[in-house]
Formats: C-alpha cells, structure tokens, sequence
C-alpha cells in the first residue's frame, strides 16, 4: 500500500474542534527552508511514497485551514532535499494554464528523474476565484475545464509537437523541452457525478474524503464502473486521521472528548464555505465527518494499533491502493504506519 501525507506548506489549521492555540508565525527565509525540508525528509526516512503539496490560495485559519505557501515553488524546494518520495502536486486549472504546467512539469520530472505526479483539483472555494480574478464557472463546467486541462498536459507529455484547440484551453505546435522522462500520473479529487466522470475517462487516481467502509466501497463502485465503460482503470486514494490508543476505549474517549469541543457555528460556517463542492463533506448523519475538513476521523482508523490496522485492510480489500492521513499521532506511526508496506 502506498502511503502519503500533506506537505507542510499551510501553518494555520481549522478551529471547528476548539482548542488552546496561539498564532502561528510563517518562519522567513532561511529558517522557512529549514524547517520545511526537515519535516519532509523526516517523512521520507520513515518510508512514506508520497507527498500532497495542496494549494490554499486563500483561507481563514476558522472553518478552513489557513493560506498555504505556493505549491509550485514548494515543489521545486522540495524536490531539491528528497530523493525517494513521489510530489503530488496539486493543480487549479483556471488558475494555471496547462501549457506553462507543462514545461514546469515537465523541468521537475527531469530534476526528480521521475518523481512528480499532478493532483488536479477543479476547486470549491468560491472565494479564492473572485478573489484571484479566475472564472469560477458552474460546478460541472470547472470538471469539464479540468479534462482540458489534463488532455492538453497528456498530449504535451506523450507527443514532440501537440496542437489542441478547446472551449478553455489552446496549443500550438507545442513543443516541450526538455523532454519528460516518465509516465505522466493524474491524480484527482471529488466525488460528484463530473468527478466520476473526469476520473473515468482523464485521471488514474481518485483522492476520497473519508468515509464508513459502506461510503467509500459504493463510490469505488460507481468510478470502476464508469472507468470499464472507458476502457479505464482507475486507482483509489483516502484520507484518513488515525487517532490510535493504547486500546479501543482509550481512544474512543479521546474521540467523545474532541465531540463535546465541536464549534457548530464554524461547521455551518464550513458547509456554507464548501458549497462549490457536490458529494464531499456529504455524510450529515455520521458526526465524525466534522472533526477535521477532509472528514479523516469518519474513516475511523481510531482505536489501538491492531484494531487500526484491521480496519486499514477491509479499506484495501475494497481497492483503496494508497492510505492519504495525517501523521499527528505518533503511536499511529510508530506501530501501525510500518507495516503497511506490506498491504
């Protein structure tokens, strides 16, 4: 099973679980790389395969996570101070043209000799578009700007000269240089119809929210279908927040205790700040989705390393291929987290 995490390019978590935390100060400089590159040197040496490096273009540090640090350059840095980890790179359309992603990708491949992949991220943050003066469109037309995007991305990876000529995007006679030396890999978010879609007939991985094995088995369902109609198999990735206890009762009582802190005016706050977004943040009726913004805690890897690691492989029997968390629980990462190489 592959394994990932979140690069350490936002400083600002979320409030919606209430909690003593002072304002965190984005160190400067030499400092700024230091710490960084550390921490994602700290997760390669502890073998994880991957690292999301998510694009916060604006945020309030309440309902959602604060700002993050570019992605692109983010990349680039850390490129510079790993050599195992895969960078995924997550990339707004709208935002970035395909054509000028495609050299810069094109420069990371060869500086990584290989290790980059794109996370294709069609965006809900209603906010971020107005504020960045990016054409929001509707929910279904930022899908259908994103299967141009990765067509023109594919076609300038896998062919010397490319033309495309689209509603949102054109080339001509593009022509990359240097050359990409690896398989290109296209990650992508969402769990709405045109998510499914995209994913079906442009992506080769899904990113879930969390969810109940029940949630994640039927979406999975639902894109292996699509995909076979396709031709296409598409791989599953899902985000996880392990909270692991020595036992079950000790961290079920941690879970009641973060339950009892919940802000519900940050959550409304948080649906409201979500509405670009169909099929995510979905599962009202199960309390756990609230805790954190990618609904990690309803994935339920809570409890003690065996029962965690039991629930871990029914989400690999349903085709989970890829375990996306956060690494905040250091039982977690000590006893469970090194044994799922071998899932």
């Amino acid at each position: 099973m592959r394994t990932c995490t979140w690069a350490p390019t936002t400083f600002q978590g979320t409030q919606v679980v209430s909690r003593d935390a002072k304002p965190i100060m984005i160190p400067k400089g030499k400092e700024l790389v230091d710490y960084t590159s550390s921490i994602v040197r700290g997760y390669e040496n502890i073998g994880l395969t991957d690292l999301l490096i998510a694009q916060r273009w604006w945020g309030t540090g309440q309902e959602i996570e604060g700002s993050s640090l570019d992605c692109l350059a983010m990349t680039a840095l850390f490129a510079a101070h790993t050599e195992k980890l895969k960078l995924i790179t997550a990339i707004h359309p709208g935002f970035f043209s395909p054509t000028t992603i495609a050299k810069w990708a094109a420069t990371i491949d060869n500086l990584t000799q290989g290790r980059w992949a794109i996370n294709v991220t069609s965006g809900w943050n209603m906010d971020e578009f107005d504020m960045y003066g990016v054409d929001k469109l509707d929910h279904d037309a930022r899908y259908q700007r994103s299967a141009e995007f990765v067509e023109v991305l594919r076609g300038a990876w896998d062919n010397n000269v490319f033309d495309y000529h689209g509603q949102y995007f054109q080339a001509n006679e593009l022509q990359l240089e240097p050359r990409p030396t690896a398989t290109l890999e296209v990650f992508q978010g969402g769990q709405s119809d045109a998510a499914i879609k995209l994913g079906a007939q442009h992506s080769d991985w899904m990113f879930l929210n969390g969810g109940s094995l029940e949630r994640i088995g039927g979406v999975i369902e639902k894109v292996k279908k699509a995909g076979k109609q396709n031709g296409r198999k598409v791989r599953f990735a899902m985000y996880a927040a392990p909270l692991c206890r020595p036992t079950d009762e000790e961290a079920w009582e941690a879970i009641d205790g973060m339950l009892g802190r919940v802000d519900q005016s940050l959550v409304d706050k948080r649906k409201q700040r979500t509405s670009g977004a169909q099929g995510m943040w979905g599962d009202e009726s199960d309390p756990l989705s609230v805790l954190d913004t990618n609904e990690g805690y309803a994935s339920r890897l809570i409890g003690s390393p065996a029962t965690i690691l039991k629930r871990i492989t029914e989400y690999r029997q349903l085709g989970v291929e890829m375990l996306h968390m956060s690494l905040q629980d250091e039982l977690f990462n000590t006893s469970v987290l090194p044994q799922l190489i071998d899932l």
